[in-house]
């Protein structure tokens, strides 16, 4: 059987506590107490477990993360950046996701409550933007990566130019001489669903091409709100020489859509996406996208968390990380 801190102690004919903080450095020991536990610790071979030390210690070491699902496109991206990060730095990683509603908020609630990581990194599931901010309030350190207004400058946060992202996809299609966008959005509760859009908009509009509103669609990030709203645009006789997709998934919808009325991409109709997912290099053709730094901005958040624990003040005010553009046979 493992040897416990209770064997020690009963060996050394000490308390518990006494153990722990011969362990631990802390309090004022006797030196020939504190070298006699040493010498029984010597002795039986014990091995304190880390958990054990770093909550002792005021520290798990691990941290915890909150995301609505695996399954979105990008998640394994921010992930993987956060991961590299916590990893390098010898910290676990605690991951929740809120795949069975309720049940999985009370589970997570429960972790929080035994103190069961450090911080938190978040990825706000739908309807839990208060609960986090109560938690926050409460002196959980936090950073979210995350695009909503109301919540910058209140919670850290890292995002990305969604807006400036979507005016340089509107900038490449106005320069190759596309007049007459098609825009499918994102839901539009999403403030990057407002930022994309309204990014889009202004260049065509400082551009003299305004975007009218038949020729925004209102979509849900899916394939097949991409396949339905260029459908139905074709269906009401809207005319568009491009489309402009808030996501790479509802862009290759479209593109099927496109393709399956018997307009050819891009020589018909370009196309623009948004994510730049491992997917948009690979579609038929290889998609045009606004490549959001998803790895980058897990790291980022990791790593402001970490020097929040080593002293540094948790930013006030939203770290961005820029996009880029990526041009491919979609808009060629």
């Amino acid at each position: 059987m493992a040897i416990t801190i209770a064997d020690v102690a009963a060996r050394a004919k000490v308390s518990k506590t006494t153990v722990s903080r011969v362990l631990n450095g802390k309090g004022e020991l006797d030196e020939s107490t504190a070298a006699r536990v040493r010498a029984v610790i010597d002795e039986m071979g014990y091995v304190p477990s880390a958990r054990a030390v770093n909550l002792a210690r005021g520290r798990t070491r691990v941290v915890g993360m909150l995301v609505p699902s695996l399954t979105w496109p990008w998640m394994g991206e921010v992930l993987q950046g956060a991961v590299d990060v916590l990893e390098a730095e010898e910290y676990g990683l605690l991951l929740f996701t809120c795949n069975r509603g309720e049940d999985s908020m009370r589970q997570f609630a429960a972790q929080v409550a035994a103190k069961s990581f450090d911080g938190l990194l978040v990825i706000e599931p739908e309807g839990t933007l208060d609960y986090i901010a109560t938690l926050h309030a409460r002196g959980l350190p936090m950073v979210l990566i995350d695009d909503r207004d109301q919540i910058k400058g209140q919670i850290p946060s890292i995002g990305t130019t969604n807006h400036t992202g979507a005016g340089e996809a509107a900038r490449h299609l106005v320069a190759i001489g596309r007049h007459r966008p098609l825009m499918i959005t994102g839901p539009s509760r999403f403030g990057c669903t407002v930022q994309r859009r309204d990014g889009f908009a202004a260049v065509y509009a400082e551009a003299g091409h305004p975007v009218s509103e038949d020729r925004v669609m209102l979509g849900d990030f899916t394939f097949d709100c991409g396949t339905r709203a260029v459908q139905q645009a074709i269906a009401a006789g809207v005319e568009f020489d491009a489309v402009f997709c808030h996501n790479d998934i509802s862009a290759a919808g479209a593109m099927q859509a496109l393709l399956e009325s018997g307009r050819r991409v891009p020589e018909d109709v370009a196309v623009v996406g948004f994510d730049d997912i491992p997917m948009a290099a690979h579609t038929q053709p290889p998609l045009t996208t606004v490549h959001q730094p998803m790895r980058e901005m897990g790291e980022a958040a990791a790593r402001t968390l970490l020097a929040h624990f080593e002293g540094t003040p948790l930013p006030n005010r939203p770290t961005i990380i820029p996009s880029t553009f990526t041009v491919r046979d979609s808009t060629r």
